[in-house]
C-alpha cells in the first residue's frame, strides 16, 4: 500500500538527508572502536610475545577476525534490516526469550556499563586538563552523558555530524602521533629488533599462552564494530551495511598497526614493552613536554567519540525491544518531531548516571561492597576507570555468551529460514562462519578465566531478567512482532 506523508513528517528528501550514509556508519564504528585501547593494550601485547614482528602479526591477526566476523554479521544484517542487530537475530534464532535477555543485559549492564568506562577515560584525561577540584571526574563524565544523549535526541542529523568530527579529530590525531613519531623523533637504539625465530619456536610462540592472551588483548581492543547491526535501519542504503562494515574494520586495522609501528620505532621493543603511558612517552620524546597533554587530549577526544557511539548504537537496541516487550514499550516511542528514541535515550542515560554514581562515589562503592560481602564475594578494590573495569569483568561472559549465540544464529536461520532473501552471503560458508563460532567460543572461555568468581554477578543480573520477562509476556506483546523493516 502507499503512504502519504503527513504535514508534521519530514518528506522524502528530509528523510534521506537524515538517513546513515556509508561514511556516517563507518565513522560510528571507528568511534566506538578506537577508544583508550590503542594507549593501553599495546604494552601487554608486546610482553607477551617474543618479537615485534609477532606483535604485528597479532595486530593482523585480530583485524581479520574482525573482518570474518563482519561478513557473518552482514549477511544477517542484509536478510534482516531491522534496527536491533543481535536483538533481532537471536529473536528469530531462539525465541522471543534470548532477545529480551540480550536486551536486558545491554540496558541493565553492558552497553550502559561500557558508556560509563568510556565516560570516565574521557574525564580522567580531560581533568589533566582543566581540573576544578575533587569532583572534577564525575562531574566530566556525567556531562559528557548528558551532553552528547541529548545532541542525539535532537535528531539523527545532529548526532552523525557530532560523530563524524569526533572520528575524524581522532584520526587526524593518531596520524599526529604517527607523524611526529616517524618526522620529529630519532629512532631508539634497537628499535624494533629482527629476532629470527626457527620454524619450530615460531610455531610453538604462536600456539603458546603468552601469544593466546596477546590476540584475545587484541580483539578487545577492535571490539565494538558488531554495533553497526543495531542501526542498520537508519542506514540510507542498507545493502551497503558490508561495506561499511569493510571499510571501518580496515581503516581501524591500518591505524592500529601504523600507532604501534610509530611506538617501536620511538621506544623500542623493551621501552615499549616497559612504558606505562605509550602514547604520551612517544610523544614526549618526538616532541618534548608538550606531547603528554596533546595524549591526554587525543585520548580525551577518543573516549568521547566511543561514548557517543555507544549512546546511539544503544538506544537502538532497546527501542527493538520495546516494540515487541511490553516491559520496555515506553522505549519503543519516537519523538514526532525529531524521529529519534527520545524515551530509549533517556533510560539508557539514566542508567548510566546512576552507575556513574554508584561505581564512582565513595558512597556508591561503599554500598556496592556490602552488597558482594553478602553474596560471598567479599570487598573488591575500586580503581581504574572509577570501577568500571570491575564492572565490566563481572558481566564478560554474558557479552561474550550472546556474541556467541548470535555467530551461530547464522546457520540456524539459513536453516529454519531458507526463503528469506539474504542480498549478501558470508564467502567460504561453512568454514569462515564456524572459524568465527570458534573465535567467539574461545572468547567466552576467555572471558570466565578472566572473570573467575565475579562471573557469577554478570550471570546473577541476567536472571534477574527473566521474572521481567515473564510479567512482559503476562501483559501481552505491544504488537504483532516485525519480519522485516
Amino acid at each position: 500500500m502507499a503512504t502519504t506523508t503527513s504535514n508534521n513528517e519530514p518528506g522524502a528528501a528530509t528523510r534521506r538527508a537524515q538517513a546513515l550514509s556509508t561514511w556516517d556508519t563507518v565513522s560510528v564504528i571507528v568511534g566506538i572502536v578506537i577508544g583508550a585501547g590503542i594507549y593501553e593494550t599495546p604494552p601487554l601485547i608486546f610482553g607477551n610475545v617474543a618479537t615485534p614482528g609477532l606483535a604485528m602479526v597479532a595486530w593482523i591477526a585480530g583485524g581479520l577476525l574482525c573482518l570474518n566476523g563482519a561478513f557473518t554479521y552482514a549477511e544477517l544484517a542484509s536478510a534482516y534490516p531491522r534496527s536491533g542487530g543481535d536483538y533481532v537475530y537471536l529473536t528469530r534464532a531462539y525465541g522471543s526469550w534470548v532477545g529480551f535477555l540480550f536486551g536486558w543485559a545491554q540496558i541493565s549492564v553492558i552497553l550502559t556499563g561500557s558508556i560509563g568506562m568510556m565516560a570516565y577515560v574521557f574525564a580522567d584525561y580531560a581533568s589533566t586538563l582543566w581540573n576544578f577540584g575533587p569532583a572534577t571526574t564525575l562531574v566530566y563524565a556525567c556531562a559528557s552523558v548528558i551532553v552528547l544523549t541529548l545532541s542525539h535526541a535532537a535528531g539523527l542529523a545532529l548526532g552523525k555530524r557530532v560523530q563524524n568530527v569526533l572520528s575524524s579529530a581522532k584520526l587526524l590525531g593518531l596520524a599526529a602521533v604517527v607523524l611526529a613519531a616517524f618526522a620529529f623523533a630519532a629512532p631508539a637504539e634497537g628499535a624494533a629488533p629482527v629476532e629470527q625465530l626457527s620454524t619450530a619456536d615460531a610455531l610453538s610462540t604462536l600456539v603458546g599462552a603468552s601469544f593466546a592472551f596477546a590476540l584475545v588483548q587484541v580483539f578487545l581492543t577492535y571490539g565494538g564494530w558488531n554495533d553497526a547491526a543495531f542501526f542498520v535501519a537508519e542506514m540510507a542504503d542498507r545493502r551497503k551495511i558490508v561495506r561499511a562494515l569493510t571499510l571501518g574494520i580496515l581503516v581501524i586495522m591500518a591505524t592500529y598497526l601504523l600507532v604501534n609501528l610509530a611506538y617501536l620505532r620511538v621506544l623500542g621493543f623493551q621501552g615499549s614493552r616497559d612504558s606505562q603511558a605509550i602514547a604520551a612517552d612517544t610523544m614526549e620524546q618526538a616532541v618534548g613536554p608538550t606531547g603528554a597533554r596533546a595524549v591526554a587530549l587525543l585520548v580525551a577526544v577518543s573516549a568521547l567519540g566511543a561514548v557517543n557511539g555507544l549512546i546511539f548504537a544503544g538506544s537502538r537496541v532497546y527501542a527493538a525491544v520495546g516494540k515487541d516487550h511490553r516491559a520496555f514499550a515506553l522505549l519503543a516511542r519516537q519523538d514526532a518531531q525529531f524521529r529519534t528514541p527520545l524515551w530509549s535515550l533517556g533510560a539508557q542515560a539514566a542508567v548510566t548516571l546512576a552507575m556513574l554514581l554508584a561505581v564512582g562515589t565513595p558512597f556508591g562503592q561503599a554500598a556496592l561492597n556490602a552488597v558482594f560481602s553478602r553474596i560471598g564475594l567479599g570487598e573488591v578494590a575500586w580503581e581504574g576507570k572509577g570501577g568500571f573495569e570491575l564492572l565490566l569483568q563481572c558481566t564478560a561472559p554474558v557479552f561474550w555468551l550472546f556474541f556467541l549465540l548470535t555467530s551461530v544464529s547464522l546457520f540456524v536461520l539459513r536453516y529454519r529460514e531458507p526463503g528469506v532473501p539474504r542480498p549478501f552471503r558470508a564467502p567460504l560458508y561453512p568454514l569462515a562462519p564456524l572459524f568465527f563460532v570458534a573465535t567467539c567460543g574461545y572468547m567466552f572461555y576467555g572471558g570466565l578465566q578472566y572473570a573467575g568468581n565475579l562471573s557469577l554477578v554478570g550471570f546473577g543480573l541476567l536472571l534477574v531478567g527473566l521474572p521481567v520477562y515473564w510479567l512482559s509476556r503476562y501483559a501481552g506483546p505491544t504488537h504483532t512482532r516485525e519480519t522485516n523493516d
